[in-house]
């Protein structure tokens, strides 16, 4: 077993910091040795805060250093491609954030090429590490609630993003359903068959020129004969609400709730709790665990549980949905990498 892995973090937005953050403090056998960012003063005021190594501003001189075992790329969607292949042609291990790409066919071509460099490649799909989850699926398995048939995924945002990200984020199909695409495959142990999806702009007008919608709905089936429904929306103004359910044949299993602290305020006004605020505080676990699997798994030359072919899936399923959406017809996905 390799002792130490030497990271690097590639894009020091909020997301980044955090994987940095648990790299250099946290994930046992990881040291933090360089971070890049092409804002001036971020990677340098980042590899201060947090005692990295190295910093950059060109991401070409992290693929280029032979000092570096594995790269974090948490950088726009539209720059994974890029950045996962020249990291594979360097032999570094890549962990990458959703989605795997902007593209299905490009994927392809990033998935050959992590093959042919024989890299690892993990994609950030976090849900599948939260204790919660975990545990929904390992009661799945255990038969506690016979065999699965539904799931449902609920995923609100407290508000909208501004347009810039909007912009670029490839649409909320592919930036919030996704993850619930992820872990409904997941939890049901299943592969998705048909996809229809809709959706409006009920409150963020805005998203019209983007081709956005603030709300949707995904309804799904798989080939185990399961269903599911996914529900995503921009407009939860009463807080973060990330919920899941699970229908099995003899019972049912209910994912996360809307308290935040397990504190409940009994006065002459009624009953209340607090609400998870922002997906920080409801999946900072989740990050952790997700990046110290990743660690684990190079040190140990193992296949992590969320794989570069598991990125594609989820996309797939996103570009379904869009499609759907666009149409307004049920779209097939007869196998990995067909879709009519």
């Amino acid at each position: 077993m390799k002792k130490q892995i030497r990271c690097a973090v590639l894009g020091l937005g909020r997301l980044g910091y955090w994987h940095a953050e648990n790299l250099a403090t946290k994930i046992k056998g990881a040291t933090l040795q360089c971070v890049a960012d092409p804002f001036a003063g971020q990677a340098e005021k980042v590899a201060r805060e947090l005692d990295a190594k190295q910093w950059t501003r060109d991401p070409n001189e992290v693929f280029e250093n032979s000092n570096i075992d594995a790269v974090i790329i948490a950088t726009p969607t539209s720059t994974h491609a890029d950045m996962i292949q020249k990291a594979a042609k360097n032999g570094k291990h890549i962990f990458v954030e959703k989605p795997l790409t902007n593209d299905v066919k490009e994927a392809d071509e990033v998935i050959r090429i992590i093959q042919e460099n024989q890299v690892l490649c993990q994609v950030g799909f976090m849900r599948r590490f939260d204790p919660a989850y975990v545990e929904a699926k390992r009661r799945v398995l255990a038969g506690d609630i016979g065999t699965p048939i539904y799931f449902k995924g609920v995923s609100r945002d407290p508000g909208s993003p501004p347009a810039e990200f909007i912009k670029n984020s490839g649409g909320i199909f592919f930036d919030m359903s996704i993850h619930d695409y992820d872990v409904a495959r997941f939890l049901l142990g299943a592969e998705v068959t048909t996809v229809s999806a809709h959706g409006n702009v009920l409150v963020n007008s805005f998203m019209e020129e983007f081709h956005d919608v603030d709300q949707s709905l995904t309804y799904i089936t798989f080939d185990s004969g399961a269903a599911a429904d996914v529900e995503a929306s921009r407009n939860a103004f009463y807080g973060y609400d990330i919920r899941g359910e699970i229908m099995g044949t003899e019972g049912t299993i209910v994912i996360g709730s809307l308290r935040y602290h397990d504190v409940q305020v009994l006065n002459k006004n009624g009953s209340t709790h607090d609400i998870v605020p922002a997906f920080p505080e409801r999946f900072n676990n989740a990050y952790q665990l997700e990046m110290a699997h990743f660690i684990d798994c190079l040190r140990k030359n193992e296949a992590p549980a969320v794989t570069a072919i598991d990125g594609k899936i989820a996309l797939e399923i996103a570009a379904a949905a869009k499609k759907s959406f666009e149409t307004g017809q049920k779209v097939h996905l007869h196998s990995i990498g067909s879709m009519v």
